[in-house]
Order: C-alpha cells, then structure tokens, then sequence
C-alpha cells in the first residue's frame, strides 16, 4: 500500500540507504573523467596552436613546451619590442597543474623577464579556469604595465677555478707570507636627526605659508606645475646674466623645486631642467648648501637667490672640479715620467744592431695638458716655438686680418643678429629659417618697409615707398637648436631691421634626423606638424624675437642707385604693439578694425578693395590678419584678437534689428509691433 495524504495527494519515501550513505552537511563531489582532464589540455593547446602556430616539444614527463613570439598589440606602445619569445610549459596535468612561462629575449635584461614571469603567475591564480589563450591575451594587455615596474633584483655566480692542490707545498718549499690588507676605519655612525613635536609643527604651518605665497606669484606662469603630493614644484627660471653661464647650463628654463614635508626643518633642494646633469649638479650641491646655511630664508628668496647668482655657484662648482682633477692630473705626471725614464733605460740597453737609435723621452709637462706650475719659460723658447708655428702654417700671436675668411661651417659674427630667446622646440633636434621676411626702417626718411624673400647669403635690393631710397639686405642664417637660440645674421645697408614677418622654417626631427618642409611661422605663433619619415609629431614656437646689433655688416654691400629698383611698396606698415592707423579702419569698411596679409603678394591692405586699388593683380585668399588695436599679426580670427581679446567687428545700429529681436517679416511681426507699418507705401510717396 502507498500512503495518501489527507488531499489525497501521493508521498514516496526514499530509502534509507541514500541517509546513510550521504551526509546531509556534506557534498561530496563526483571525480572528473581523465578523458575530460586530457579533452581540455588538448582543446587549450589547440587554441594556441591556431593562434601563434608554435614549435612543440615534450619533456620527459609528459608535459608539452610550446615556444611562440608574442607580438604587443597596442598601437601605442612605448618600448621598442618587436615580440616576446615566450616558452610556455604545460604540464602533463594540467589544468590540475599550472602551467609555467619562461621569457627567452636576450635583448631584455633578466630582471625584466623575471617581473613578466611574474606577472604571468599572477594571471594564472587569479584566472583560474581560463584558457590558455585567454591568459595570453591577458598578458598581451598587461605587458606595459609588467615592464614598467621596477627592475627585479638578480644574482650573478661566478665560479672560481679550485686551486687547493697548489697551496699542497713541499718540505723544502717555504710558505709565502700573505700581503697585509691596507687598513680601512670604520664608518662613524650619524644618528639620525630628531625634532619635537612643537618643531615639527611650526615648520608645518611655515610650509603651508610659504607654499601658498609661492602658487599665487608664479601659479599663473606657463611652465608652472604642481606634483599631487605637494613635494615638487616645477617653476620657470630665468638666470639674470645668462651668458655668462657656461654653454651646458645656457638652456636653463626651469627648474625642480623639491619642498620636504619638515621644511624648514629640512633643506629644499632642486634639480635644473634641459642640462644634462654632469653639469647641474654641482650647482644643484652648492644651491643645498646655501639653503642649510641661510634657513631664514623664504621658498621666494631661495628662487630669487638661484636666478640671481646661477652664474656665481657655476663658477664655484667648476673651480671645485679643477681642483679635483688637478690632483688627478699630478698624479698621472708622475706615471708619464717614470714611464719616459723606463724607455730611457731601455733604449740604453739596446741591442747592437739597433746602438745607433738613441730615445729621447718626452718631457712630462708636455702631457700634462693645459695645466702648468706656474713658471714660464725663456724668452728664446717661445720665438722659436712662434718661428715652428709659422713654418708649420700655425697661427701666429698677432690680431687677424679683417678680410680672412671665417672657419668652415661658422658665420661671421657682423652685422645684426636674429635670435629667439624663449624658443620651444619639442621633438625637434635642429631648426633652420629658409626663407625670411623682414620689417625694415629706411635711415633717410625712417619710414618701414617690407622685405620679404630672403634666402641664405643672396642680397636683395628694394626701395623706400615714400622717398625712393635704395636699401640692400643680405641673410646669413645659422642652425637653431637646444643649446643656440641664434638663427643667423642680417646684413643691411641703407636700412635697419624692426621687426620679423611671417617667414618660412624647415625644423629636423629629433626622432630620425629628417629635415620636413618649409612651415610658415611667426612671432607668439605655435606651429605643430608630423614628420613624413617617422610620423613622429613636432612642435616650435617663438614667443619672442630679438634683433642685436653686432659689429657693421655693411662693408660687403653696396647700395643701389637713388629710385632703383620697384618705385613703390604698396603694402601697408605696422609695427607689433602699436595701434594700426584709424585702428585698422578704411573708407570701405568703417567697423573693420584690423588688416588682412594676402596670400597673392604677402603684403598687407585693409581690405580686397584696398589691394584692388594699389595692385596689378586681383586678391587672392588672406589666411592672416593683423589686430588693429594691438598691431600683432595672427591667423585669421573672425571675431577677435588672440592676442588682445577685443573685437575686430564692429556692430551696426542699436541691435534690434541685427541679430536682436526685431524682424523685417511683417507677417511674423506681432500684432501691437510698431514698426510694423511704419514707412509702408513710402517708396509709392516718393515715385509720386
């Protein structure tokens, strides 16, 4: 009999064999088939197989080595690595066994492959379960982050060659005595420095102080920077007497200001940017130094005393680094003259055949360099020494001639200088101008004229647009870089230069020394492009031109005849900084306030019909404007300066009806408008 419930629905019991068998706080899992376990390994295998078509080989123990190149596939990728060749080992029991990846580049140093292998054990205890494919994806996508980390630290052994059975001597032998070991004392030990707590805090609130005072006076500079922990400030430097710094210091534009957290308690400390350190760290020591001495200064007089005596603490620090290696230099004497007196003895001992040759050691002061002892020789020493120089085409003692020519691959320092001194150049290794284009002053009537086509060593003549006067200027241009802010020297005759048009530039990359094509630029304008060689991107920007006045280059150049040459320049004048005339108005366009640069001729008008009027030619598109309130000269903006801010357009009327709310619709005027019909049937009025 089945027993029924009171609804009569049907209860089965299950048998008491399943209770005892089973307990009900425990689940015993079922045992994997071992044709499952080898049905994964395989269909694991399998997909790397496709994937990387790897070379395989099995070890002894069954387990499969498959060895593939693990091509990175971030476009992106920041470290010069074509592939990885990974040896990736699967045991025979896996996925029970884990499997192992082992890095064979030898182009990678080991302590990196050891953090990539590292890496890879940690995907496989996070991940249990994936694919090996799914590991190795992930590793592909984990693999700058791996190489990024910290070098791991390795151990190199060596094997020393045993030599125990040479120290087995004879009776007769006698024991050599060990050399004694020089001596070395025992580093002092410097406890460390401890402050109380009411220190600790006063030299809290004094940091707090002066940190805010230093973010509001240099906050708003363009090379100013904050780290997140509030330690590194990165702030604009401009040395005071820069040329008399030494060339590897020159290109000094900013610097590292590194604030402890116990300042004062603890010195501040920087590190110059753009020099290489062999030359900034003996300033940097010294700036230490100073800072320790004198801890009543502010972080502002700290920065002050830095721009103000950089030229001082280099001097310091190379007279420092003489003094060191003018013991050096003593010391190397010394070994280049007992040298000579070794070759003396030997010579002395030659053989027959050669008792005729007799060797003269060299003196040791002609290989001590540049250093002497301070004593000079006869007067009949240095004639002769002038007299072997001459003989021997040397250059002699007296002042050159004028008319020599200049060293190969230099310019002759004459003339006027054109230099850029606050020149950015990122991913740029040299910058050169090709094609420039000048503002020049006649020195007869002081009126400024346009000069523009200038080419390396080619003299262009022109004249004055007001009093005909010929002028004569000639370009010598020189290579810009990190250490140089000086592009060439102008020579001009009948003229002085004012100020730098929009001019051509060929900028070499940085990445592969490609020289790319000419970019047109001007003062306070950044200009970006990509090389065609590396597609690497490039960036130069002159937020300041300078003209220095060398010695006269005139000599050279002969001025034209009176009237010779184009009659008229009918381009318009301006110089950067001044107000145009009627602020860039003209008789066609009153609200105009600026002048357009055509692209036709590179001369400046303030309108299409301006330069319709004064040319031969018709207009052509103007990409560059010039700012009638500031006198810069920009691209072409359709509302306002870039440099100024204020409007280039003015606007017509009171604004009801350009733009305002007013319309000239009279079906979508408003019923109550009005103007709505105002002056209706005036033009019937007035036929009549």
């Amino acid at each position: 009999m089945i027993p029924t419930g009171s609804r009569g629905e049907t209860r089965l019991r299950r048998p008491k064999q399943a209770f005892s068998e089973v307990s009900p706080n425990r689940v015993v899992p079922k045992p994997v088939p071992q044709s499952q376990v080898q049905n994964a390994r395989g269909y694991h295998i399998e997909q790397l197989r496709r994937r990387y078509s790897p070379k395989e080989t099995t070890n002894e123990n069954g387990g499969t080595s498959l060895l593939f190149k693990l091509r990175p596939s971030d476009p992106d990728f920041p470290f010069e690595l074509d592939h990885l060749e990974c040896d990736l080992l699967v045991p025979a029991g896996y996925p029970k066994q884990p499997p192992q990846l082992r890095i064979k580049n030898k182009d990678i140093p080991r302590g990196f492959s050891i953090n990539i292998e590292k890496g890879w054990d940690r995907l496989v205890e996070e991940r249990r379960g994936a694919t090996l494919l799914t590991l190795t994806n992930a590793l592909d996508r984990k693999l700058e982050e791996l190489l990024s980390e910290q070098k791991s630290e390795t151990v190199k052994l060596t094997i020393f060659k045993d030599t125990r059975h040479l120290n087995t001597a004879s009776p007769s032998s006698v024991p050599e005595t060990p050399s004694a070991k020089p001596y070395v004392p025992p580093r002092r030990y410097v406890p460390e420095e401890t402050f109380t707590r009411e220190q600790i805090a006063e030299a809290k609130a004094r940091r707090a102080q002066e940190t805010r005072q230093l973010e509001s006076r240099m906050g708003r500079l363009p090379l100013y920077s904050k780290s997140n922990d509030g330690i590194v400030y990165t702030l604009p430097l401009e040395p005071r007497r820069r040329t008399e710094l030494p060339p590897g210091l020159k290109p000094t534009k900013s610097v590292q200001l590194i604030i402890p957290v116990l300042y004062p308690l603890q010195p501040p400390r920087v590190l110059l940017n753009d020099v290489e350190s062999k030359d900034a760290e003996g300033v940097e020591e010294l700036f230490t130094a100073k800072a320790v001495e004198q801890k009543q200064m502010t972080l502002m007089s700290h920065l002050n005393f830095l721009a103000q005596n950089i030229h001082t603490l280099a001097r310091q620090a190379q007279a420092s680094a003489a003094e060191k290696e003018s013991g050096e230099a003593e010391s190397a004497v010394e070994d280049v003259y007992i040298k000579a007196k070794e070759a003396e003895h030997s010579s002395a001992l030659g053989g027959d055949d050669r008792s005729h040759i007799q060797v003269i050691p060299r003196p040791p002061e002609w290989c001590a360099g540049e250093e002497s002892d301070g004593s000079s020789g006869s007067e009949d020493e240095d004639y002769s020494y002038d007299e072997e120089d001459e003989e021997d085409g040397g250059a002699t003692l007296g002042e050159p001639s004028s008319a020599q020519p200049p060293a190969t691959g230099q310019t002759a320092e004459r003339g006027t200088a054109l230099t850029f001194p606050s020149i950015e150049l990122r991913g740029i290794e040299l910058l050169q101008v090709s094609i420039l284009s000048l503002g020049v002053r006649c020195e007869r009537c002081k009126t400024i004229n346009e000069i523009s086509g200038l080419k390396d060593n080619v003299e262009k003549t022109g004249s004055c647009r007001k009093c005909t006067s010929g002028f004569v200027v000639k370009f010598r241009p020189e290579l810009v870089h990190q250490n140089s802010i000086r592009a060439g020297f102008i020579d001009a005759a009948g003229c002085t230069v004012t100020e730098l048009l929009p001019s051509t530039f060929i900028p070499t990359c940085a990445t592969c020394s490609t020289p790319s094509g000419g970019l047109v630029s001007v003062r306070g304008e950044m200009t970006t492009n990509v090389c065609r060689e590396c597609h690497s991107r490039f960036t130069f920007k002159l937020p300041e031109v300078k003209f220095l006045a060398y010695a006269p280059g005139t000599s050279s150049l002969r001025l034209p005849v009176r009237g010779a040459g184009p009659g008229r320049d009918a381009g318009r004048q301006h110089r950067a900084g001044e107000a145009l005339p009627g602020h860039g108005a003209c008789e066609h366009y009153r609200r105009s306030h600026r002048w357009f640069r055509f692209s036709c001729c590179g001369r400046v008008h303030a309108c299409d019909r301006c330069h319709d009027g004064a040319e031969d030619h018709a207009h052509e598109w103007a990409a560059r404007m010039v700012c009638g309130w500031c006198g810069r000269e920009q691209t072409y903006r359709p509302e306002s300066c870039a440099f100024c801010g204020r409007g280039v357009v003015g606007r017509r009327g009171g604004g009801y009806w350009e733009g305002g709310k007013g319309t000239r619709n009279r079906r979508l005027m408003r019923k109550g408008d009005s103007r709505k019909h105002k002056r209706v049937g005036g033009s019937e009025a007035a036929k009549g």
